[in-house]
């Protein structure tokens, strides 16, 4: 966030880029709005790292606000009333492995999946700096403040530096929500680019895929505007760029280079028109995953890695409001809306890609900010923040299919063998796309820093 000093000393130069913003909007792409920034820089894809990618993409549900691990999938029937909870165990397609009865489709999953059960972390109270070391495996040593220019980048701005889309696709996606610091403060950390920069955020798609005329306007031709046209500026771009990108005006366009002519092609683009157009998918399919906002969002995961896109993320709840924070009504939640939404869309997911032969090389990873209590609240029936013990469950692009690591003890309270750091998953997640999680990345200050700063891989996780 910028300080009042700080706008009024920039004042002068944002003004006088203002021209400059004007000319570079073509239909309803601002290619230099912060909700497409780094869409499509061009970047030479890293080689020599000596990892050989299992997987090309990744696909993170984020269940935000801290699922309940004792009343999904470790649940604990000989627990004590008081901590086992309302919900009856059922069989799965893994022997011994039981989930809750409101996850029948997925129970059908999980001879595909790994299950870590003893994850764990710092951060218990702030839903933000929850958030944040979840995603990015750093606790920053705070619980609020919002995005910040140091945090460490999300994985999805790592992948697209790194290991940047093979066509012309829109590389890093977080849709259908910003999920806020509440109803009015700002965004959580953990979704941006970070260090790396605003050039390195995601294309953030907030709407709601299940719409009937859904489509994303920032991606989509105004009227009046043709290819002719577009033929025209681009070539007015080109006779521009010797001068404002050079000199201070590079520095200000935050390394925009090359910028339009990329941004131009997209706009054209077969492939990003065609992933988004989510009313080409037949409607069996589209009931498959659930025909809610959370259900079509998944699918348009699916379209979108199909496509090319290295990394999309869900955000699984509502603009400041963390769906799965239930504090109260924790059964009646889960079992009416929660369970019954994502077990469609998770196992919709599976089910699609192992179809289509995708899963091989996509990760699925389906985590939260913690776990929840393993004591039930007198608010009526609630369990609250719980960050010593929680579980993710990992599936295909290189991960142990049928596998699960870790165990907690008697009543889901604490780690009871290998207990994991967010930063662990996340170095794994890395290794699995082919990116070694102790390569250095300079941030602002040109400062080398680790894109994970502590945690190390699990070869055990692996196939």
């Amino acid at each position: 966030m910028i300080s009042g000093s700080a706008r009024r000393k920039k004042g002068g130069r944002n003004r006088s880029l203002l021209a400059r913003r004007q000319m570079l909007q073509v239909g309803g792409l601002g290619l230099m709005g912060i909700s497409l920034p780094r869409l499509l820089e061009a970047q030479d894809t890293v080689h020599g790292f000596g990892i050989e990618p299992r997987a090309d993409a990744c696909i993170v549900i984020f269940l935000n606000g801290g699922p309940s691990h004792l009343d999904m999938w470790d649940m604990k029937p000989g627990a004590p009333q008081g901590i086992r909870g309302e919900f009856d165990p059922i069989s799965t397609s893994l022997p011994e492995v039981q989930f809750s009865e409101y996850l029948p489709r997925l129970s059908r999953q999980v001879h595909q999946v790994t299950l870590i059960r003893s994850m764990h972390h710092s951060v218990n109270n702030a839903h933000a700096a929850a958030v944040y070391a979840a995603l990015t495996g750093h606790d920053r040593g705070e619980i609020g403040g919002g995005t910040k220019p140091t945090d460490y980048p999300s994985p999805g701005s790592v992948l697209t530096k790194l290991r940047p889309p093979d066509r012309v696709v829109v590389p890093h996606v977080v849709l259908p929500y910003i999920t806020k610091e509440g109803a009015s403060g700002p965004p959580q950390p953990g979704f941006f680019g970070g260090f790396l920069g605003q050039s390195h955020d995601p294309l953030f798609v907030l709407r709601n895929p299940n719409d009937q005329n859904f489509s994303v306007p920032e991606l989509t031709l105004l009227a009046d505007v043709s290819l002719d046209r577009l033929d025209r500026r681009r070539t007015l771009f080109d006779g521009m760029d010797q001068y404002f990108m050079t000199g201070p005006g590079r520095s200000a366009l935050m390394g925009m280079d090359g910028f339009q002519r990329r941004a131009l092609d997209l706009l054209t683009a077969d492939a990003t028109q065609q992933a988004f157009r989510i009313s080409d998918e037949s409607e069996s399919a589209r009931e498959s995953y659930g025909r809610n906002i959370y259900g079509q969002s998944v699918l348009l995961a699916r379209r979108l890695i199909e496509a090319g896109t290295r990394m999309v993320t869900i955000s699984w709840a509502p603009d400041a409001n963390a769906t799965w924070d239930t504090h109260g009504s924790n059964f009646k939640k889960l079992k009416q809306t929660l369970l019954p939404q994502f077990d469609a869309a998770c196992s919709g997911l599976l089910e699609d890609l192992q179809q289509r032969g995708m899963l091989e090389r996509t990760l699925v990873a389906v985590l939260g900010d913690f776990g929840r209590t393993p004591k039930i609240n007198d608010n009526n029936a609630g369990r609250d923040h719980w960050n010593y013990c929680y579980s993710v469950m990992l599936a295909g692009g290189g991960m142990k299919p049928g596998f699960v690591y870790g165990a907690s003890d008697s009543i889901g309270a604490f780690p009871a063998r290998d207990a994991t750091h967010p930063g662990d998953l996340i170095a794994t997640l890395y290794h699995l796309l082919g990116i070694p999680h102790t390569h250095g990345i300079q941030d602002q200050f040109k400062r080398e820093l680790r894109i994970v700063p502590e945690g190390d891989v699990i070869p055990a996780l692996m196939a």
